[in-house]
């Protein structure tokens, strides 16, 4: 009986391929004989050996929009942290223009819209294209304003 956490090393040496007929991996390298998997540089993605492959007997699913509007998300909680880490000052109107120049959203979002996960201490002011009730509520709670683009 071999106990595990013995003196017994469990590490395997690694069978070298190609390295004569004694070492039982020699000659044709455990390849067989012949054949496009006997060569090298070949690599067969998903061939199936002349079956129809499995991605292509799946039907196609979803649509993607050529000319969809990304939306950036942001949460009064992360605005809070971003107040508190001092990056976003209390007296610039938080907008878009400015978000994108903090890279705090990506660069390639068309609108803004403010959520109300968390909770906001300071008042600020926000311009933004769309923003949920309970945002709207909160801001406003604390004495802050949201601004709402057409």
């Amino acid at each position: 009986m071999i106990r595990l956490n013995s003196k017994f090393k469990t590490k395997k040496k690694k069978i070298r391929v190609g390295r004569g007929i004694g070492s039982g991996k020699g000659k044709t390298s455990g390849r067989g004989v012949k054949g496009q998997k006997s060569r090298s540089g070949v690599a067969i993605k998903s061939f199936e050996g002349g079956q129809m492959p499995l991605y292509r007997r799946l039907p196609k699913r979803g649509f993607n929009t050529i000319n969809k509007v990304h939306i950036a998300i942001l949460n009064l909680d992360k605005i809070q942290s971003f107040i508190d880490k001092k990056s976003i000052k209390i007296s610039d109107t938080l907008n878009s223009d400015l978000l994108k120049k903090l890279k705090i959203i990506n660069k390639n979002s068309f609108k803004l819209k403010i959520l109300g996960t968390g909770e906001i201490k300071d008042k600020i002011n926000i311009e933004a294209n769309l923003a949920s009730k309970s945002a709207v509520e909160k801001l406003e709670k604390v004495g802050g304003s949201i601004q709402l683009k057409k």
